[in-house]
């Protein structure tokens, strides 16, 4: 795998995504970064990482005519890769907040962030954005985000880290390039936080209600069970769920 390592850059994705339009990269071609100054997640949020504490990196990745359709399983292999990862270190109660937040003990560790480059109706490319907290072990006004360290007490070698993320990631992207859809939709449901227990959301509006989880539809849509006995499906910018 080729490994850039820059000391600080304003965000990971944005700088591998200059990169793939200037020139041919390889697959899993892999940004590092000690300081990320512009760090970015979903929906417009801002990622912070302390310098030098966590891995802050993204990795390119090529396709051969993913359908639109499946573009959802690139968010679903890199969630049972980091997820699998942090087994390796047995890293307790691991669940995937959906989309693809990755929680230990009910506190974020992990956010990623997919832009895809689409082309005819399939993807030709993804720049695939991480950062997982590590060494951090202060989160000063973010009470719901926690670290490798805080929760086991130990010091990760965050190069280590990366290493194993990425080729768990071949093997997920593997599995997609050969069409094992049900496969990997089921062990992601198995890992969504909150999944069959009574849970609390907010929709655009701001009105709270009530449903349940029941998990995802094949587009990435939130799958929730309402007090009617109906499954009504949300996408990203119409739920929000409090915990």
């Amino acid at each position: 795998m080729h490994i850039i390592k820059l000391n600080a850059i304003d965000s990971t994705n944005s700088y591998l995504k200059k990169l793939s339009a200037q020139e041919a990269l390889d697959d899993f071609t892999i940004v590092m970064t000690e300081a990320q100054l512009e760090g970015r997640g979903q929906m417009g949020s801002v990622w912070t990482s302390k310098s030098s504490k966590n891995l802050t990196f993204s990795v390119y990745k090529k396709f051969s005519g993913l359908e639109f359709q499946h573009v959802f399983y690139i968010s679903i292999a890199t969630s049972l890769a980091l997820v699998k990862t942090l087994q390796f270190f047995s890293i307790p109660k691991l669940a995937i907040k959906w989309p693809n937040d990755i929680l230990a003990e009910n506190k974020k560790i992990c956010g990623i962030l997919i832009e895809n480059i689409m082309r005819n109706q399939t993807v030709s490319n993804s720049i695939i954005g991480m950062g997982l907290n590590v060494n951090q072990t202060e989160f000063e006004n973010l009470p719901k985000a926690s670290s490798l360290k805080l929760i086991t007490g130990d010091v990760y070698n965050i190069d280590e880290l990366a290493i194993l993320i990425v080729n768990n990631l071949k093997i997920y992207f593997n599995k997609l390039n050969e069409g094992q859809f049900e496969d990997l939709k089921l062990q992601y449901e198995d890992l969504l936080f909150r999944k069959n227990k009574p849970s609390t959301f907010k929709d655009a509006e701001g009105l709270m209600f009530s449903g349940i989880i029941k998990g995802v539809s094949n587009y990435g849509n939130l799958q929730v069970l309402l007090e009617d006995d109906i499954i009504k499906e949300f996408s990203l910018k119409e739920i929000t769920l409090i915990y």
